[in-house]
């Protein structure tokens, strides 16, 4: 039970409802306090009982058949292992020196001592770190009595901690081609980076004999130890690992700086995640998963029922079956999470457009459409740039129910719904007047004076900024203030300043969508957003927009508006973003992954 403040001048009580299965998926529900009925509140002093929220939530679950957890710290660690299954915030990843002339497991294996040009790749990566007595990540390296090295390479990178496994650093074994110290470790790290030192023979990933190494991270030195030192990289992963981020374009150099530690870092990190979504990995597991769960359903279960009760028993007795009563009306409406709704999106125009079935996805933070047939987001923005909304909620020669917002310059985007479907209109927009700061729009239609005046001038932003005294304009309920977000049915920051003159002039009816100024009487506008100092990358800005893939792990990524567009880069261009996410609405130019095991010749021109 979580008091939750959220923003709305009162505390509320939410109820976290986690479900666990069998597959790889834990459904992470909460219910508020307010949409339960009144009469099965506070029947404890703790809250609410397991049992009146099992029969809310589930009435048709059969609640004799349940018994109640032992309170074991077992089946608490046990259940929060389950629910952070696939939350991996501690990656290793190998590091293979490859010298000159060299390509085989063999050959980096049994390098015994790393040259300069590997040293200062380390140092870029990482800090070397005692073994002995290290109390953070260590990646199964013994920290007590040296065994599998003195020191390692450590880094941590936004909210992850990186243990590297370098070929070198692990103890050597004379006279041992196979090096097993080092290959049990190197072996079985899932993301391998292959160092090359210039001169380095191509490598192929079919001389490794691992069952774990599933990508392989290929950097190859240019320049050395000098201020001009660069590095071209090249990915190979299996066949069953799915595609994986950041991309990068053929030819890419990449400068020796903070910007490509991080890059290749993000790498790693996404690699990690993909590699967990293939199928191997899910069965693995699935199956530590099934193990988990049937250990508690055998050893930590106890004989009383969740329905147990011992007052007044016999009062139930001949009684009559009781109503489900139900909760406060609209309290979902407070949630923080998204509440969803199914809407149809005309893009192009209701004429000639082309209409899509979305998910309409309202946050306490973000509205977001989602096409539903190729689960792509087309649109979203944050609620705090949403001005205001226009819903329709009846049938009419323009069409059935349908919803306008209105966001950031005056933007808008309209989703529309059957006419069976109109209590929904009304449900997205108390969902707006609560995490919004938006208020509806108002249709006003005012006369020319007797000159032909419309009785109001606006700015280039449409704001109304002088009013006729006791013109037509203000009796219709144009405001001072006011913003003026539609003018003769179209979009008003899709008009030029010559095209709005000639519509207030020339229309036979001038008919204006208007937001009112807000309660201290001023303009609606989108809040500002805060300038992103970004750093200042040793390489150019990030490619086209389509190009890029969301990072399969979250605090890798930040969702922005699918509007943004960005300059076309050249093929030298180096695109090294770790902080936005774009809709993937074509398909890819770039791709830095093959699929399949593939030879990999970087001194040669082909580069991926």
């Amino acid at each position: 039970m979580t008091p939750l403040n959220l923003h709305y001048g009162y505390a509320l009580i939410n109820y976290l409802v986690p479900a666990v299965f069998l597959q790889l998926k834990t459904l992470r529900g909460s219910i508020l306090e307010e949409s339960v009925p009144s009469a099965a509140r506070h029947t404890t002093p703790r809250g609410l009982s397991p049992k009146r929220l099992l029969e809310f939530i589930l009435p048709d679950l059969n609640l004799h058949c349940l018994r109640l957890a032992s309170t074991s710290p077992k089946v608490r660690d046990t259940l929060l292992k389950l629910d952070e299954q696939g939350l991996n915030f501690q990656h290793k990843v190998g590091i293979m020196y490859c010298r000159a002339g060299q390509s085989t497991e063999e050959d980096m294996y049994n390098n015994e001592s790393a040259g300069p040009e590997f040293d200062e790749f380390l140092d870029l990566l990482g800090e070397r770190v005692r073994l002995k007595d290290w109390e953070k990540y260590r990646a199964q390296l013994d920290t007590k009595t040296d065994s599998t090295g003195t020191h390692s390479l450590y880094t941590r990178y936004q909210d992850y901690e990186i243990m590297f496994h370098v070929s070198t650093m692990l103890p050597y074994t004379p006279n041992n081609t196979q090096q097993l110290l080092r290959k049990r470790h190197i072996g079985n790290d899932i993301v391998t980076i292959v160092f090359q030192e210039p001169g380095a023979l191509p490598f192929t990933p079919k001389t490794i004999r691992s069952h774990f190494q599933h990508v392989f991270i290929i950097v190859q030195v240019h320049e050395p130890c000098t201020e001009n030192t660069y590095y071209r990289v090249a990915v190979t992963r299996s066949k069953d690992i799915p595609l994986f981020g950041p991309l990068f374009p053929k030819g890419a150099r990449f400068p020796r700086s903070p910007a490509f530690r991080d890059f290749l870092l993000a790498k790693a990190i996404n690699a990690e995640n993909a590699a967990e979504k293939s199928e191997k990995f899910r069965s693995m597991a699935t199956r530590t998963r099934q193990e988990y769960l049937k250990d508690l359903a055998e050893n930590y279960v106890t004989t009383t029922p969740i329905d147990s009760s011992t007052k007044f028993p016999l009062l139930s007795l001949g009684g009559k079956r009781k109503e489900k009563l139900k909760g406060a009306k609209g309290a979902e409406l407070h949630s923080a999470g998204a509440l969803v709704w199914a809407v149809t999106v005309v893009q192009g125009g209701e004429n000639n457009g082309l209409s899509l079935s979305c998910l309409l996805g309202v946050s306490a933070e973000s509205v977001v459409l989602i096409e539903r047939f190729t689960r792509t987001v087309i649109f979203n923005c944050s609620c705090r740039d949403v001005i205001g909304w226009k819903a329709v909620t009846k049938s009419g020669a323009q069409g059935g129910p349908s919803l306008d917002i209105f966001y950031e310059r005056g933007e808008a985007v309209t989703v529309t719904t059957s006419e069976s479907q109109v209590e929904d209109i009304k449900e997205v927009v108390q969902r707006l007047e609560l995490v919004t700061r938006g208020c509806e729009a108002r249709e006003v239609t005012p006369l020319r004076d007797g000159v032909g005046q419309p009785g109001f001038l606006m700015s280039e932003e449409g704001f109304v900024t002088e009013l006729q005294r006791f013109g037509y304009a203000e009796s219709g309920g144009l405001q001072l203030g006011a913003r003026v977000v539609r003018l003769c049915g179209q979009v008003l920051v899709h008009l030029s300043l010559e095209e709005r003159s000639r519509r207030l002039r020339t229309a036979q009816k001038i008919h204006i969508t208007v937001i009112p100024p807000d309660e201290n009487g001023k303009p609606r506008r989108e809040t500002p957003k805060q300038e992103i100092h970004e750093e200042q990358m040793g390489f150019p800005e990030p490619m086209e927009t389509d190009s890029l893939l969301s990072p399969p792990s979250l605090p890798l990524i930040r969702a922005t508006s699918l509007q943004d567009s960005m300059k076309s880069q050249s093929p030298e261009i180096t695109p090294v973003s770790l902080t936005r996410s774009y809709s993937l609405e074509g398909h890819a130019p770039y791709q830095d992954i093959i699929e399949g095991y593939t030879d990999f010749c970087l001194p040669t021109s082909h580069f991926i």
